[in-house]
This record gives structure tokens, sequence and C-alpha cells, in this order.
């Protein structure tokens, strides 16, 4: 039984870990497309 309940807890721990680095990994992508994006728009802006 305590097998068990170290491989359920183990999987538990892997499916939360693997939401986070997801999730992470989302907003880093967005901050580094993002913000250069937005610079570059607000700087186009400036200039009409």
């Amino acid at each position: 039984m305590t097998n068990f309940i170290d491989d359920l807890a183990g999987a538990i721990y892997d499916v939360f870990k693997f939401i986070l680095m997801c999730i992470c990994y989302i907003v880093a992508g967005m901050l580094i497309v993002g913000v250069p994006l937005y610079l570059i728009t607000l700087i186009f802006s400036m200039f009409h």
C-alpha cells in the first residue's frame, strides 16, 4: 500500500510540475515576443 501512495504522490507531483513548466514557458515566450513587438510599435507610433 505504501508503494501505491508513493507512486500516486509522484504522479501528482509530475502533473503539477508539467503544468507549471508549461505556464512558465508560455509566459516567457509572451515576454520574449511581446515586449520587443510592443516597443517596436511604440517607436513607430511616435514617428507617425
